[in-house]
């Protein structure tokens, strides 16, 4: 964004972001003047948007899910050690819920389908679908540091995982932050 205009509803839309979220940020929250849409429009684009993410999202945790559900009836499961059992256990368990957060967004439209509350869907489906992203980067750190840990042993485990979550990090938040101040100018 350049410093000698203000922030319009287009900008923070491009962001993925809501009318409330662009007040936060001293925009307007419309797009009508940029994009010639109404508010409406706008919600019905950013869903549009939200929805394209979530399918990609609900495929990878899907799909993460049920790989490490097979795992237990894998014949070399029986050679866990307790600490690898436990680590499997809690990925099962972060995954499942990863995988439900990822779904919720499907339930919450469909409760308030056509009750005027299009606003509330996007802004609450934008901050679930960053929370599954943090599910989703946890679990695969985490699935990493097992297999590393089953294959290789408990500190090329520990390595490979952290290394993971850094980069990770480093795509999902690094490069955002990156990019953001050259979007500005």
């Amino acid at each position: 964004m350049s410093g000698d205009r203000p922030e319009t509803g287009r900008d923070a839309a491009h962001r993925g972001e809501t009318g409330s979220d662009a007040a936060h940020r001293g925009g307007t929250g419309s797009d009508a003047s940029h994009r010639g849409e109404t508010e409406a429009e706008r919600l019905e684009r950013n869903w549009a948007e939200i929805l394209q993410e979530l399918r990609v999202t609900q495929t990878g945790t899907q799909i993460l899910t049920g790989f490490l559900l097979t795992l237990a009836f894998q014949p070399r499961f029986a050679d866990l050690d307790q600490l690898q059992i436990d680590v499997y256990l809690v990925l099962v368990v972060l995954a499942a819920l990863t995988t439900a957060l990822a779904l919720a967004p499907v339930s919450l439209h469909r409760a308030l389908f056509r009750e005027g509350a299009k606003e509330h869907i996007v802004t609450l489906t934008d901050r679930i679908l960053k929370a599954t992203l943090v599910g989703v980067a946890l679990v695969l750190s985490g699935t990493v540091m097992l297999i590393f840990d089953v294959v290789v042993g408990a500190v090329a485990g520990f390595v490979a995982g952290g290394a993971t979550l850094l980069v990770i990090i480093a795509f999902w938040v690094g490069l955002p932050a990156l990019v953001r101040p050259k979007l500005r100018s």
